[in-house]
């Protein structure tokens, strides 16, 4: 029997593929969220409100080893009302949990509770978010760390190092809410000219499948908690990826600089510290 990990959020773009880790990874997955069609075979599905209010839900989820909570409404929506108005059912999903007898608890962070920042990105880069998404990630995360503090439970906040969530993951491109799936879909529509910025910006691409291996490898193991960033750790410039994304794939797409411009809010470079994950990546490749 492998590790027993529960996955909220599992039919999510990315949910899916951190399944598909976890499985590839040795674990017995329990997949749950209100739609679990294209989830990978290997793992259980269960269509379940999380937020029922069960105070056995520990038990009701089969009491699993640990928990990786991705789910979260609106992730796209950056000013959503639902983000404030969730944040209170997240907190206490995550404490009943623990009531029941959970040891292990990851939750997907998100770098929009840093707000703006230029540079590196590490778990003690102060945080002062700019948009109802980035504050109700950041309280979440604040209260778990003070209710979780010396009650024995590994708590692992996975934060994700996209300055537009998926905007800025590659990969599995035709499902993504992404810049690389729009150039997918103008390219399947015969177009040749693409808007774009001046693409100066420097940001942390990764591929999903890598960032799926890494939110996998983290949950696998305890020795590695806290803050931890899902990310590469090496920037690059939006210019750059995008031509280097369409010279790839041969399309005949050439980018339109300047059509948009350059947002004053958009920093001019921010990127993670890898230096937890890289970690347990060479860990976890070592251990097997």
């Amino acid at each position: 029997m492998g590790k027993k990990i529960v996955v909220t959020g599992a039919g999510g773009y990315i949910g899916r593929h951190v399944v598909k880790a976890l499985c590839d990874q040795g674990a017995d997955v329990l997949a749950v969220d209100f739609r679990t069609d294209g989830i990978d075979p290997r793992a259980d599905t269960l269509v379940y409100d999380i937020f029922n209010g069960s105070k056995t839900i520990y038990q009701d989820l089969g009491c699993p080893d640990a928990c990786l909570h991705m789910a979260w409404k609106d992730g796209f929506v950056h000013n959503s009302d639902a983000h404030m108005e969730f944040l209170s059912r997240h907190y206490t999903f995550v404490r009943d949990m623990v009531a029941g007898g959970l040891k292990q608890i990851a939750v997907m962070g998100t770098m929009h509770e840093v707000g703006y920042w230029e540079g590196a990105i590490d778990e003690n880069t102060p945080c002062n978010p700019i948009s109802l998404y980035g504050v109700a990630k950041d309280a979440l995360r604040r209260s778990l760390f003070l209710l979780l503090k010396d009650k024995g439970v590994c708590l692992q906040w996975l934060r994700e190092l996209l300055p537009w969530r998926a905007y800025y993951i590659c990969g599995d491109d035709k499902r993504a809410v992404s810049i690389f799936g729009k150039i997918v879909q103008a390219a399947e529509e015969g177009k040749t000219h693409f808007p774009f910025t001046s693409g100066k910006n420097l940001y942390d691409f990764i591929d999903v499948d890598e960032l799926s291996c890494q939110i996998a490898a983290s949950v696998m193991q305890t020795e590695v908690d806290g803050i931890i960033n899902c990310c590469t750790g090496e920037p690059m410039s939006l210019a750059d990826k995008v031509e280097s994304f369409i010279k790839e794939h041969g399309f005949h797409i050439q980018l339109d600089y300047g059509a948009f411009p350059d947002r004053p809010y958009d920093s001019p470079g921010v990127w993670g510290d890898a230096t937890k994950i890289k970690t347990i990546m060479v860990t976890r490749t070592i251990g097997g």
